[in-house]
Formats: C-alpha cells, sequence, structure tokens
C-alpha cells in the first residue's frame, strides 16, 4: 500500500534537517518515473541534495537486488509465440532512447535460457555482427534464438536493413545449428514480428 516516495524512503532511512526520507524520495521522483530512477547511476544519486554514499549504496543494492529478480523470473518462461517475446522485453526496451540489440536464448523447449543486450547504437542505427548475435547462445548451448531491437522514434515498422540483417543472421544460425525464430522490432506500445509479416530465411 506504500507509494514509490515512501519505498524509496524506507531505503534512504533517514532525512535531513530540511527535508524527512519520503521528501528525499519524492525529491527523486520529480525527475521521472521510478524507472528512471533505477537508470541513475551512483554519481548521479550523488549529486541529488540529501543523499551522502551510505543512502546511495542502498539505493544501488535494493535496484540491484529488484533487476536480479527480474532476470530469475525471466528464466525458464516458455515462449509460444511471438506475443510471448514481445512481453518479455516490450518493457525494458520500449523506453530506451538509444537502439539496443537484444536475444532470447532457448533451450529446445523454447523455454528461455538468457536475455542478453548484445549492442547499443545511436538513436536510428546499431551496428551488428554475426559473432556477436550468436556468442551468448553458443556459450549457453541454447537451440534456438529470437533477435530483438528497438526503434527509439516508437515506429516498430521494419526497414530493408532489419529484414537484410534478419536473413544474413537466419543463415548464420542455420550455419551454427542454433535457429532464428523471430526478429521483433519494439515500438512505443506496439512490436512487428518479421516472423509473422511473412518474411522468410530458411525455417
Amino acid at each position: 500500500m506504500l507509494s514509490d516516495a515512501e519505498l524509496l524512503g524506507i531505503l534512504i532511512g533517514s532525512g535531513t534537517r530540511t527535508a524527512t526520507a519520503v521528501e528525499l524520495g519524492q525529491r527523486l521522483l520529480s525527475g521521472g518515473s521510478l524507472r528512471a530512477v533505477a537508470s541513475l547511476s551512483g554519481p548521479e544519486l550523488l549529486r541529488v541534495s540529501g543523499l551522502g554514499p551510505a543512502k546511495v549504496a542502498r539505493l544501488l543494492a535494493a535496484l540491484e537486488l529488484g533487476r536480479r529478480l527480474a532476470a530469475w523470473r525471466e528464466e525458464r518462461t516458455l515462449i509460444r509465440g511471438a506475443g510471448d517475446a514481445a512481453r518479455l522485453l516490450m518493457e525494458r526496451m520500449r523506453y530506451l532512447e538509444q537502439e539496443h540489440f537484444q536475444t532470447i536464448a532457448l533451450d529446445t523447449r523454447h523455454r528461455v535460457l538468457a536475455v542478453e543486450t548484445v549492442c547499443v547504437g545511436s538513436l536510428a542505427a546499431v551496428p551488428v555482427h554475426p559473432r556477436d548475435i550468436f556468442k551468448g547462445p553458443i556459450r549457453r548451448n541454447a537451440a534456438a534464438v529470437i533477435l530483438a531491437h528497438n526503434h527509439p522514434s516508437g515506429d516498430p515498422t521494419p526497414s530493408t536493413e532489419d529484414k537484410d540483417l534478419t536473413r544474413r543472421l537466419g543463415r548464420a544460425g542455420r550455419l551454427l545449428g542454433i535457429e532464428v525464430l523471430d526478429h521483433l522490432v519494439i515500438g512505443e506500445n506496439r512490436y512487428v514480428s518479421l516472423r509473422e509479416q511473412g518474411l522468410e530465411w530458411g525455417f
């Protein structure tokens, strides 16, 4: 029943002479949502008036525990289709301000082994090499992989480059014995599945 500011106040522990711990939590949230707070680094948190090294350390530890719990919950998730994969990725990718290329490594039953960010690009492009894409899935002995990247513009319409890259990575996956099941383009509240669009790359 506690608000985000109250939960942050518990982590902060104590206030200052001019602000309570909850008010410090509200100060943290003034720059955006709880998601924005989670993206702040240690030096950025230290610049917030009223937060010292000990309070920042507690905040960073709690945020890291939250990320690890989220990663643990993702493990063994069964992917039945593009919708399942999109739900797994949407919250983590929809608000990113740069293009990120991610992979979902799957076992033979299409359960999630890992979700990894392979590379980060600019506002409109991300450099991708097959070697980087398949390094993680090979290490985890994955049977299949789902590719995904975001469009910071919010429009998930695949570009010609997206389609060409998917065909190239599909061929590379076949050579490695790792099936590329799909490539998702994530936008604002929506996504496009290149497999559902009928793009062929050797299923």
